[in-house]
């Protein structure tokens, strides 16, 4: 079996561990970890590939791909903790008047 192949697989066995846990986690923010987890796996497969392939510009995509995983998990977070992604700041009391 070649190294590829064996990259692939190990990454293929956490796929679906991964989307196991997305779909039976017991809270929303085991289901976000999963999903996070499946992105991160997600870069992995792209960077074992492209290092295999001999395209170094697969690195790139991977690392594009990476951060834009990163913002959309801080994105739903901030979701299910404040029910926005606008301003979330209480008002102040001191303000109406009383």
């Amino acid at each position: 079996m070649s190294c590829l192949a064996a990259a692939l697989l190990a990454l293929g066995v956490g796929f679906i561990l991964a989307i196991t846990r997305a779909t039976l986690g017991p809270t929303p923010f085991d289901r976000v970890l999963a999903v996070n987890t499946v992105g991160t796996l997600a870069v992995l497969a792209i960077s074992v590939y492209g290092f295999f392939d001999g395209r170094p510009a697969f690195l790139d995509i991977a690392l594009l791909y990476a951060l834009i995983n990163f913002i959309g998990t801080i994105a739903i977070l901030k979701y299910f903790r404040f029910g926005t992604l606008g301003d979330h700041a209480l008002p102040n009391s001191d303000e109406d008047g009383a």
